[in-house]
This record gives structure tokens, C-alpha cells and sequence, in this order.
């Protein structure tokens, strides 16, 4: 095996000849006990192909799938994804990801070798020495959910400024109380990082107040394929520094600062995570990312942060009918709660930091409306995820609350260093307790009667600007006030993706089906503007049954990532509306 100009390899697992002569033809299942990874061999007479056995979804485990007779697929037991390990792409939703294959080398004795093949790791690029840090120089201060401000000798910087008002249209609410100078935080920032695009990492209501005292503070995000601020421009809002800078490449900030920003393996195409460096000391921060960088992270860093909480999902509070029963959603999020837990302590375990933080969790579904969601959503304890760390390794780990400052310098040289994480200021406020519901709620609200929607055809209309189809999926759309109750005229139409129809009854045809009954404001809201469909989704604006039980995964993509950066064309609409008096076009909505 010839390696290409900075590349390494790495054995994952060794096969005596003996048991490469015992494989059988179709899937082999391969654990490496001194590990305790699994993998997936696929042998067709002399051919064969391999794969971790870890979903690309969101790292599930795979079994054999009882449904095969061909033995070329297996299932997760996450999310019941299939993948086609003879060609090994995903046939269940189809047409989404690609599994990584693993190289097989053979050896002299006909055993053989399953390796995993890296490229250059960025980071290693132009390495600096580590120099020490006097107390105070490289300070880490959380102020709520992912926002930390970093401190770095003279300059300042801030992640993900999420600190007032709601995210995913009106799902989701802080739950800590940032600190109360926390604007005037954001206005003395040298540079802010902006991870993506969700609406709890880059917070419209955040920047209208900074932008209101400092529209040219520095702000970097990741050249992704959906630009981060792609909504910028509609949302009235002024920001005159935007900086978009490629990934895996030294963003030099002065002699002794620099940051590299890294994408997704899993979602390239809009999520990222930071390496900030000063003086050599590293801080990761993964943010949401299900396999930051693929996976393939630095070691022995100062300080790790990264998500924990797990319920950042409409899957499957929002679901009803069928197997979705009480009992089946709580055992459910409880097993997936473990997986999570586990998975960071082993995570964590394996990159070794020098101090881990979970944050990027600290939301709560505020709103009285959502209190079933609440109730239901049980989240992690980042308390609990940090003693399961503790039992399991040598990190030592930091529960933040607002307001508390980490000293990385004092704790690299004594971790017991009681003054190494300064407190908040005695009657700091931790949990918020009001969250101004109907200022935010009226924002949202003011579509609700806009003129475009007292013309049905404003369903051909959006879905035809949305363009997806092609599809044999059916979906009933409905129209429902705050508690999901059918709205009094309120709009519920069908949309036929296969063909972009809107018929009056179902298809005759075999085809998938949903019904998505969705809060009218907020649906208006987002159809109004352009938005994409994650503020219904992850926001709880919706109540959603299918008929097969299956995830698609293209229409959900869609209209999650992939809708057009700019709104219908709503004033050009509203004109020919006028003109006719009447809608021209016929559409089936009642």
C-alpha cells in the first residue's frame, strides 16, 4: 500500500488466515476485543469490501437485516437505516450517504488487514512550541448554551452569541441566565465564530442588538456549501465584517493567536467546529458536529468543549401513531441518552484533553404550549456526563455555569487549583425564570395575516419555488393553532411531490405518505420568508404521521438545507393575484 505525501494508516484489525477462511459469502460481523470496535466484512466469492461498523446517520450500531434474503444489507438499530455493504450506500432513506470503505491488505500467510487511511492532519501544519501561561493570560468565560468568551493575552473573542430571545421560531429558550454585560461582551470582541447556521448558534435576536452598537465586529464562519448568513440580507439586519474562510487552513490573528476552522463528516455541507491556538495550547471546540472532521481530531488539546445534552430533535417527541406510543418514546430517549453519554466518555477518553466542558445543551421548551415536549424531551445532565468522564479517565472536567471564568493557565500547572475557575459574582442569577414570550411570539405572528395568504394559491405558489418533486411521497399539510387543534380557516391541501400536484384526495397509486399538522404562525412565518423547514422541525412546531414508518430523507434534506437562498418572489405573486381578482390557478385547499 503506497501512502500519498502526509498520509498515515492505521490497523483497526488484524484476520488470522484461519478466520479469513471461514468468512462467508454475504455480511461477516468482526469485533477487535482489544479495541472493542466493530466492523463489517462483505465477501462475494473472492471479493470482498469493508466498513467500520458505525452509522454515518448518527453513529449507530448495525445488525442483519431480517428483512434481506440477499444478505447485502444491514440495519441500524438507531434510526432502522439500511446500508447496502456490497455497494455500501445507504438504500434506506436511498440516495444519502456513502459508507467510508476501509483498504484490505492481504499479508504473506493470506490474513489480512483492515486500514483506515488519513490524510495530513491541518493542524500539525507549521506547529508551534508550547509556551507558558501566566495567570490571567488564557481565561474561558460561559456565558450561556454554546456562547464562551475567550480571553488569549489582549484579545478577545466570543462562539456562537446566542443570548437573548428564542431559537427555532419559538421552541427553544435558554436556560441560563447570561451574564447581564453580556452585550457589551459582544461589542468589545475582537473576532466571533459563528459555527452555523441553526438558530441556536447564530441568533438573528442576538446580533440585531449588537449590530445596533457594533454593525463591523469581526465574524468568521466556514466556506460552506449553504452559506452561514445566507439569510443576512432578508432579516434587516446590518453586519459589515463577515469573513468566510476555507477549512483546515491557520487563520493568523496576531504573533501568538491563530484558528483553524474544520467541517462535518457527516453534515459538510452546513455544520463546522474551531481549533483556537495561543502559544501552542489548543482549544477544540466540536460544537454540533456528529463527526467533526470525521473523527479525526487533535490529542492531548488544553481544553475540549462539545455538545452533550442529546433532544436537540423533533425525532420522536413530534411523532404520533403506530409504534410511537408513551412508553415507547420515554425507553427510547433514555436508551439514546446512554448511547450519547457513552459515547462522549469514550470520545473524551480516547482525545484525552487536558480539561473537558460539555456545553451547546443548556435549552429548555420554555413556552407553556410546549410543556408536553418538555416534559417528554428529557435531556442530559452535563453534571452526569462529566462524573461518567471522571470514572473512566484522568480529564478533568468543568460544569459551567453564566458568568464563571476558567483560568487555563493556573489549572495547566495545578488542576487543584481551587482559583483556577473563578465563580460568578455572589447573586448571580443561573436559571432564567421569564423569557418575554410575547415580544418574540408577536414577531413571528405578524405574518400570520399577511395579504399572500388570503390567496390559496400561495401553496402552488411555495412549493413550486421550493422545487422539490420527483419524489412518490404524499403529504397532507394542516393548518392547527397553538395545541395542535384544527385552525378555523385554516389551510389543508395535498401536495403530490412525484409530479408537483396539489389533488383533493390521495393518489390511487402505491406511495409513502405524511400528515403534518403545524402551527399555523409559525408555518406562515417560515413560508413567508423563505426560512428552512428546521424551525418547524427541531423547533416542535409540528405533529407528524407516516404511512409506510419511514424516514425520507430526501424531502426532509430538502427543505432542511437545500431550499433556495432567496424568498419567493411574494410582491411579484401579490400582482398577479390583483390583476386577476380572482385565483387564475387552480388549487385544492380547504
Amino acid at each position: 500500500m503506497e501512502l500519498s505525501v502526509g498520509q498515515t494508516a492505521s490497523i483497526l484489525l488484524h484476520i488470522a488466515p484461519v478466520e479469513v477462511a471461514s468468512l462467508k459469502d454475504g455480511i461477516n460481523f468482526l469485533r477487535n476485543k482489544d479495541t472493542g470496535k466493530n466492523f463489517i466484512i462483505f465477501k462475494d466469492g473472492e471479493a470482498l469490501r469493508a466498513c467500520k461498523n458505525v452509522c454515518k446517520h448518527q453513529g449507530g450500531t448495525f445488525i442483519k437485516d431480517i428483512e434481506d434474503l440477499d444478505s447485502r444489507t444491514v440495519r441500524c438499530t438507531k434510526h432502522n437505516w439500511k446500508l447496502d455493504v456490497s455497494t455500501m450506500k445507504y438504500v434506506n432513506p436511498p440516495d444519502s450517504f456513502c459508507q467510508e470503505e476501509l483498504v484490505i491488505e492481504k499479508d504473506e500467510e493470506d490474513g489480512i488487514s483492515l486500514v483506515e487511511l488519513y490524510p495530513p492532519n491541518p493542524w500539525d501544519a507549521d506547529p508551534k512550541t508550547k509556551t507558558d501561561l501566566e495567570i490571567g493570560e488564557l481565561q474561558i468565560t460561559y456565558l450561556t448554551h454554546a456562547c464562551m468568551e475567550l480571553k488569549l493575552g489582549e484579545t478577545y473573542m466570543v462562539f456562537d452569541p446566542w443570548l437573548t430571545g428564542p431559537a427555532f421560531a419559538r421552541g427553544w429558550w435558554l436556560l441560563h441566565e447570561p451574564p447581564s454585560d453580556w452585550l457589551e461582551r459582544l461589542c468589545r470582541a475582537d473576532l466571533i465564530y459563528i459555527s452555523h447556521m441553526h438558530s441556536d448558534h447564530l441568533s438573528y435576536p442576538t446580533l440585531k442588538k449588537l449590530s445596533e452598537r457594533r454593525p463591523d465586529v469581526p465574524i468568521f464562519v466556514g466556506n460552506t456549501e449553504r452559506p452561514v448568513f445566507w439569510y443576512l440580507d432578508k432579516s434587516g439586519i446590518t453586519l459589515t465584517n463577515i469573513n468566510v474562510v476555507p477549512f483546515g487552513v491557520w487563520q493568523q490573528v496576531n504573533e501568538h493567536l491563530r484558528f483553524m476552522i474544520l467541517m462535518d463528516g457527516v453534515h459538510p455541507e452546513m455544520d463546522t467546529c474551531i481549533i483556537v491556538e495561543y502559544k501552542g495550547h489548543k482549544i477544540l471546540n466540536t460544537v454540533d458536529c456528529t463527526r467533526p472532521n470525521g473523527n479525526k481530531l487533535p490529542m492531548d488539546v488544553a481544553v475540549m468543549m462539545s455538545d452533550f445534552a442529546g433532544g436537540a430533535s423533533g425525532f420522536p417527541m413530534t411523532f404520533s401513531s403506530g409504534k410511537f406510543t408513551e412508553e415507547w418514546k420515554s425507553q427510547f430517549i433514555k436508551t439514546e441518552r446512554k448511547k450519547l453519554l457513552n459515547y462522549k466518555a469514550q470520545l473524551i477518553k480516547d482525545l484525552n484533553p487536558y480539561i473537558y466542558c460539555p456545553f451547546a445543551g443548556y435549552f429548555v421548551e420554555a413556552h407553556p404550549s410546549d410543556r408536553y415536549i418538555k416534559e417528554t424531551n428529557m435531556k442530559n445532565d452535563a453534571a452526569t456526563l462529566n462524573e461518567l468522564i471522571n470514572k473512566t479517565s484522568k480529564v478533568n472536567t468543568w460544569t459551567p455555569k453564566p458568568g464563571e471564568i476558567l483560568d487555563v493557565g493556573r489549572l495547566l500547572k495545578d488542576p487543584t487549583d481551587r482559583d483556577g475557575i473563578a465563580q460568578p459574582p455572589s447573586g448571580t442569577k443561573i436559571l432564567k425564570d421569564s423569557w418575554d414570550f410575547d415580544t418574540y411570539l408577536d414577531a413571528i405572528s405578524v405574518s400570520f395575516k399577511d395579504e399572500i395568504f388570503s390567496h390559496p394559491s400561495w401553496v402552488i405558489e411555495y412549493f413550486t419555488w421550493a422545487g422539490f418533486k420527483d419524489y412518490n411521497l404524499v403529504v397532507r399539510m394542516i393548518e392547527t393553532d397553538d395545541d395542535f387543534n384544527d385552525l378555523s380557516g385554516g389551510f389543508t391541501y395535498l401536495v403530490d411531490f412525484s409530479n408537483l400536484s396539489f389533488p383533493t384526495e390521495r393518489p390511487s397509486r402505491n406511495h409513502a405518505y405524511e400528515e403534518i399538522r403545524t402551527r399555523a404562525t409559525v408555518m406562515r412565518h417560515v413560508v413567508k420568508n423563505g426560512l428552512l423547514w428546521d424551525d418547524l422541525y427541531i423547533g416542535f412546531q409540528t405533529r407528524i404521521q407516516r404511512d409506510p414508518d419511514i424516514y425520507h430523507h430526501q424531502f426532509w434534506n430538502h427543505f432542511q438545507i437545500k431550499l433556495p437562498l432567496s424568498p419567493p418572489d411574494w410582491e411579484a405573486f401579490l400582482i398577479r393575484e390583483r390583476q386577476n381578482g380572482t385565483d387564475a390557478r387552480s388549487c385544492n385547499v380547504m
